[in-house]
């Protein structure tokens, strides 16, 4: 049986850079052994499968696959298959802008597609949660040695440490500098000595107000026990997170807000995401992301029919 694929970089507008995704786009013959294999051989942080939508609002259906397991969620997922839909004509374009759902494991999702001279370019997603925060967290001694860095880089000026779980709990920690942020080496024996086990996160979303470009606001980094030292994973799936982080500060009043985030550098494939967050001082948080997508690859598949 042949599936044909795509290759994605998400959050860029550049080759070789953003998240790499993979999208079957006629995955409808496929069952759950056969996605999760396929996820596994292709290696990449995440794997989509499209297949004919169930809900009647919905124009697709998708399953993504990281290599290991099925999973609910990933913005940057949700970015390449909009684009790939939008390329091959199954999202039908309207206009300049055109709105689309997609049915996911959990719930539907609604989508925007711009093109640009004939051609997708941006997609916006829009997703909201009631977030859970927690202020208990490890001490700043406690982090800084589970961070391997001085405790004088954690920026408790603006923002404090705090536990945000929008499904997936993630502790949010910032940091004063850009390069104390990628220089960040997570040391497991502190974690464990440490109260972090008892939060239930099992990734920590490093963010620095400083970063070294020019067309952001933040810089993002996602370390913790299950990464390695040298990885640097994609974070679309913790911005839910950050936006209910920021919107539990005092300072950060009521309205909408316009900014920007990167994850990574030109050597370990910077992304660049757009995200506008409505803070209404209610429990329930609406966060709009977006993000440009290059189209890098298309092939096949060969899948033993089972």
């Amino acid at each position: 049986m042949e599936q044909i694929f795509h290759i994605v970089d998400t959050f860029t507008t550049t080759a070789f850079n953003g998240a790499q995704i993979a999208v079957f786009p006629e995955a409808a013959a496929l069952n759950e052994t056969q996605m999760q294999q396929l996820a596994k051989e292709m290696n990449l942080s995440h794997s989509v499968f499209v297949m004919p939508a169930t809900e009647k609002e919905a124009v697709r259906k998708v399953r993504i696959f990281s290599p290991q397991t099925e999973i609910d969620f990933a913005g940057q997922a949700v970015i390449a298959a909009s684009y790939v839909l939008a390329t091959r004509g199954d999202i039908e374009m309207d206009g300049e802008h055109t709105e689309a759902i997609l049915e996911l494991k959990s719930d539907l999702l609604k989508t925007n597609v711009t093109q640009t001279d004939g051609k997708p370019s941006l997609v916006q997603f829009s997703t909201e949660a009631l977030p859970i925060v927690d202020r208990f967290t490890p001490t700043e001694g406690e982090l800084s040695d589970i961070l391997s860095l001085d405790e004088k880089t954690i920026d408790n000026v603006l923002f404090r440490t705090r536990l945000v779980s929008c499904g997936t709990p993630f502790l949010i920690v910032p940091i004063k500098y850009y390069d104390a942020v990628r220089r960040a080496k997570f040391d497991y024996s502190a974690w464990s000595q440490s109260v972090a086990p008892q939060t239930a996160a099992q990734e920590i979303l490093l963010f620095s107000r400083n970063p070294d470009q020019q067309d952001v606001e933040f810089h993002l980094r996602i370390v913790g026990p299950r990464i390695g030292l040298k990885e640097d994973p994609p974070v679309g799936g913790s911005l839910l997170a950050f936006a209910a982080y920021l919107c539990s500060h005092e300072h950060i009043t009521k309205g909408t807000y316009t900014f920007s985030v990167d994850r990574g550098t030109e050597e370990t494939r910077r992304s660049v995401m757009n995200l506008e967050m409505d803070n209404k001082g209610q429990n329930k948080l609406t966060l709009r992301v977006g993000g440009e997508a290059v189209m890098m690859a298309e092939g096949k598949v060969y899948v033993n029919a089972r």
